[in-house]
């Protein structure tokens, strides 16, 4: 696992045959401690990341949505430093309309005469989770229309004999029958791409971080490589000449696994320095904690309030002044805090570079939000506490189950979604549907993220332009040493059979 033993895998396909291409599918300079400490203390260096893909020889890269998560500054200076270009036909210039990152795709010619087209989108729903300041001055065009238009043209003027779409997004459907697999809200266009665009060839996918190989929509081989570096996706094609031009004739998509595979000693070499930095930020004192907030059951966390959850929801409301809060345990993988905490406990937890944000809603909001919140529980059936299909498949959304504090409630996992919320107090008293209310949760669930819509377009009361995983270490250090509490304002319950 990891883009070093990536890199052996692409050298051993390089040595194997001479017509290969490499293109990473976008959220490169986002993700890791490593990417937050370069961003957050050492962005005046070279970009480590881009370093990579300069050794191993990247062809193109298509831009993610996490690209826009330290602001376009440190984007643009990204794409500077690389040796490849940086693809997206639907982000544009808002003025200008033109394609905000260049040329929105790139030809490449093999010794063998074979002419491939690469063509870079991304996922249009970015203006959905970004703060605003991050993306001003573009446009993200709808990615089904932008690429009937592209595809159309590249064929046209540059005749390739392979068109590559590498999509920063991914399946909305169910890839065998065509089933909604989530709510179809534009995020992830995969399957319209390959049934409504004529002339694409291979669909480069990304963004779900799902393992998706041999197979093929409509004629159009696709393929996904998880995250992180665990897979290589590879897609094989075979040419012949007919009548003078290349055809495929054959195309294989399969995923790799690094394995054992030597790591690129270059490539360690390149990153030493940034990870020496790294690992001495993340071992950086913080404070000290009384009392016990590791996380040791994800399920029981997110059924009873626990420490960990109460105590950033409290530092939320400290920071904002706000009287409501919410949050949510990002990963069935965070650990919680220790007795003696450090940086790398602070990331740990919270491993998204979110910002806070206080919105005013209606008492309808909260109680519309809570019933979201249930349905991450799938009905009770009288055995076991299992998480609703919704939000594992594709791919696990933990973070998108929240847990509140400043008002007491109770949820009712044996009730049908939609009527799951029992009890709703504030102050002590029922909680007024008509009235409005200042909560303060994180920038992308203000923006409606996670299906929350009834967050979208909400006065904005404050904005707290700080990364939560700083609020969370500079309060810890001020305050020297922090106590575990819990009030248990909240909790699931369930009819026994």
């Amino acid at each position: 696992m990891g883009l070093a033993k990536i890199a052996s895998l692409i050298g051993k396909e390089r040595r194997r045959n001479e017509h290969v291409v490499y293109i990473d599918n976008g959220d490169l300079i986002q993700g890791t401690p490593l990417a937050y400490h370069h961003a957050k203390l050492n962005g005046e260096a070279p970009n480590p990341m881009i370093g990579c893909l300069n050794l191993i020889g990247c062809d193109a890269a298509v831009i993610g949505n996490h690209e826009f998560n330290y602001g376009l500054e440190l984007l643009q200076k990204a794409a500077k430093e690389s040796n490849f270009p940086w693809l997206s036909a639907n982000i544009v210039d808002a003025a200008s309309g033109e394609p905000f990152f260049g040329k929105p795709y790139r030809i490449i010619e093999l010794t063998n005469g074979v002419k491939i087209a690469v063509l870079g989108l991304t996922t249009q729903y970015i203006p959905n989770w970004e703060k605003p300041e991050h993306i001003a001055g573009l446009r993200f065009e709808n990615v089904l229309e932008t690429a009937r238009e592209w595809v159309g043209r590249i064929r046209r003027e540059e005749q390739p004999d392979v068109m590559i779409v590498s999509y920063h997004g991914g399946f909305e459907r169910d890839m065998a029958t065509g089933e909604p697999t989530e709510p179809l809200t534009g995020e992830n266009l995969g399957y319209a791409l390959c049934r409504e665009v004529e002339g694409i060839d291979v669909l480069l996918t990304g963004h779900q971080h799902r393992t998706i190989a041999d197979c093929r929509i409509n004629g159009v081989t696709v393929i996904q490589p998880g995250s992180q570096g665990t897979y290589l996706g590879k897609v094989e094609l075979r040419l012949e000449k007919r009548e003078g031009r290349w055809t495929i004739a054959d195309a294989t998509s399969e995923l790799l696994p690094p394995g054992e595979e030597e790591a690129v000693k270059a490539i360690l070499e390149l990153v030493e320095p940034h990870e020496k930095l790294t690992q001495q930020w993340l071992d950086q004192p913080i404070g000290k904690l009384l009392g016990d907030m590791r996380v040791t059951d994800p399920m029981g966390v997110r059924l009873k309030e626990h420490p960990l959850i109460e105590f950033i929801n409290k530092v939320q409301m400290e920071l904002s002044g706000a009287p409501i809060s919410n949050t949510a345990l990002f990963d069935n993988i965070s650990p919680g805090f220790p007795p003696d905490i450090t940086m790398r406990d602070i990331v740990s937890n919270y491993i998204y570079p979110n910002t806070l944000q206080v919105i005013r809603i209606s008492g309808q909001d909260i109680k519309d939000a809570l019933e979201r919140s249930a349905s991450y529980f799938a009905r009770y059936d009288g055995e076991e506490i299992k998480v609703n299909p919704a939000f594992s498949e594709p791919k696990p959304q933990h973070y998108n189950y929240d847990m509140w504090e400043g008002i007491e409630y109770k949820l009712n996992i044996s009730r049908p979604e939609g009527e799951r919320v029992v009890l709703l107090n504030y102050g002590g008293k029922p909680l007024d549907m008509n009235a409005e209310y200042d909560v303060v949760m994180n920038n992308y669930r203000a923006a409606g993220g996670g299906n929350y819509t009834m967050f979208q377009g909400k006065p904005v009361v404050r904005d707290i332009p700080t990364d939560m995983a700083e609020l969370l270490a500079t309060y810890i250090m001020e305050k020297g040493t922090i106590e575990a509490s819990l009030n248990a304002n909240w909790e699931v319950v369930w009819d026994e059979a």
